[in-house]
């Protein structure tokens, strides 16, 4: 792609249409990871540091925990709420908006995807790319090793099963899982009675 200011490319970025990285992306890129890169050697007791890391990197960072390592492509296009807890090996590709509502789980090695590129290998080779944001509604549950592409919002309180790819969107209060990710049931009266398997909860209730 022909050469273009920071904010044609940003704009192109918002309409859908491909576009490709500039200096000043570049910049901001670099400064991204080098505060992630504090933040993933931080020792999670010092907390006054953490905490300081964390508003630095991210768009907005309600109170939540973060188990280093993390990376991303930029963080400021990242919006994280209250409650969330982000296990080891979250990669955040955030060349465009990543929402996490409120009392999000993730399982280690989470990865969150806006970006892709052309299939066809010329168009690709120009280092053209495409965007789309996406959104993890509130109460939902990443398990290990899942990865959600461009576009995508899963529903308030989903569960997102191991290593499922997520190709579109998921409703809210579901179990799906897969490559592709499929819905399986509706989360319902059976999840109050039993937390795993046969495994019943003591009088109905966690004690």
């Amino acid at each position: 792609m022909s050469k273009k200011s920071n904010e044609a490319m940003e704009k192109r970025k918002t309409e859908g249409k491909l576009f490709a990285d500039t200096p000043e992306w570049m910049i901001r890129g670099m400064i991204a990871k080098t505060l992630v890169g504090r933040f993933n050697r931080s020792w999670s007791i010092n907390l006054p540091k953490k905490i300081i890391l964390e508003k630095l990197i991210f768009g907005s960072f309600g109170k939540s925990w973060i188990e280093p390592p993390i990376n991303v492509a930029v963080g400021k296009n990242i919006s994280i709420g209250d409650g969330c807890y982000l296990n080891f090996n979250t990669v955040l590709l955030d060349d465009y908006k990543i929402t996490i509502e409120d009392n999000v789980m993730f399982g280690p090695n989470v990865t969150i995807v806006t970006t892709g590129h052309p299939i066809y290998p010329e168009y690709r080779a120009t280092g053209a790319m495409y965007c789309a944001p996406v959104t993890i509604k509130k109460g939902a549950w990443l398990c290990s090793n899942v990865t959600v592409l461009p576009g995508i919002t899963i529903g308030e309180n989903s569960v997102i099963g191991s290593g499922s790819v997520v190709t579109k969107d998921i409703p809210a209060n579901v179990v799906a899982m897969g490559t592709p990710c499929k819905v399986i049931r509706e989360i319902g009266e059976h999840d109050k009675i039993y937390y795993y398997k046969d495994r019943k909860y003591e009088d109905g209730k966690l004690e």
